[in-house]
């Protein structure tokens, strides 16, 4: 790898104190024109470009954002890091993605990290297993700007940007109400996570209130592995079900491969509706009808509250993204 050209390099070759090719670096006014002229076009020449890390420990400004997600297997999480990338860039940030691996050990050990780097903010997609909210609150203690983003605490005092949860899960239960299927398997993620409660309490509420609450089968899918493993049970049995309903792309990952396996026709034998990001109902034929919920729409509002609160707006708030039925040929 080429070497990194120095301010003791370019002060070496010049002949000049460290202190001068940094001032003249800067356009400072007490450096003559014509040294300024020779610093430029040598540091040019060199390709020279500042530490900005070393700045920013000098100056504690890094313009430096992290991003702490669970893994980076799924499109929601790497959307989102692509939106927040894109408008960091435009105001001068870099992005630092830490993964967890979803263990709040891991996870303690990132926020560590993002403190001896200095970050000047965090954005964090919780563990379904993180439980002490300290090493958060002792960072927001320390005028650390800390925004949760879609799997989020469900205690107050925090800043959170979520989807619209309660919203896409009564959109998908009327669907299927609409469609007329009479035994539904409901899959739905971990219940530690208060994004999984949501969904589950609203979608349950709506065929409660329309008197069909028998015609749920509920099961928790924790990886797309177990929900494949649900699925498959269920068709052995003889009152198979006729629809599925999947809370996550993980879980309609698993679902698929069951149906493939069994060689299910869709929508004739077993109808098929998501909650998504988007990519993964696409791959399918016929499509899956899903719910939106974009990861980039909230990277942007993530973002944006962001700076909000970088420029000192610390006011707890729940905001979320709007929740958009996209049809497909699976119900």
């Amino acid at each position: 790898m080429k070497p990194v050209t120095t301010v003791f390099e370019l002060s070496k070759i010049l002949k000049l104190s460290p202190s001068t090719i940094s001032r003249a670096l800067k356009n400072h006014p007490d450096i003559a024109p014509e040294t300024r002229q020779k610093v430029l076009e040598l540091a040019q020449k060199l390709d020279y470009q500042p530490n900005l890390f070393a700045v920013g420990l000098r100056t504690s400004n890094t313009r430096e954002l992290a991003v702490i997600v669970p893994n980076l297997t799924g499109f929601f999480y790497d959307s989102f890091i692509t939106a927040v990338e894109r408008e960091a860039s435009i105001l001068g940030y870099s992005l630092f993605i830490l993964l967890s691996g979803d263990d709040p050990i891991i996870e303690a050990a990132n926020l560590r990290v993002c403190k001896q780097r200095k970050v000047e903010g965090i954005f964090v997609c919780i563990t379904p297993h993180t439980e002490d909210l300290s090493p958060f609150q002792r960072l927001q203690k320390l005028d650390l700007p800390i925004i949760f983003f879609d799997k989020v605490p469900s205690q107050n005092g925090f800043i959170k940007v979520c989807v619209a949860d309660d919203q896409a899960a009564l959109i998908a239960a009327e669907e299927l109400i609409r469609a007329r299927r009479k035994k539904i398997l409901s899959l739905f993620g971990d219940m530690h996570m208060s994004i999984s409660k949501r969904r589950y309490d609203t979608f349950t509420n709506v065929f409660e209130k329309n008197g069909l609450q028998e015609q749920l089968i509920i099961n928790i899918a924790t990886t797309s592995e177990s929900a494949r493993e649900l699925v498959l049970h269920a068709f052995q049995e003889p009152d198979r079900p006729d629809a599925i309903f999947c809370m996550s792309d993980e879980i309609l990952i698993g679902v698929m491969k069951a149906i493939q396996m069994i060689g299910l026709s869709i929508p004739d034998e077993v109808a098929v509706i998501s909650i998504s990001n988007g990519f993964f109902p696409k791959l399918y034929h016929p499509e899956i009808t899903y719910v939106e919920t974009s990861g980039q729409k909230l990277g942007f509002l993530a973002f944006t509250r962001m700076m909000g609160y970088v420029n000192g707006d610390t006011t707890e708030q729940e905001l979320t993204i709007e929740s958009v039925l996209v049809k497909g040929g699976s119900l």
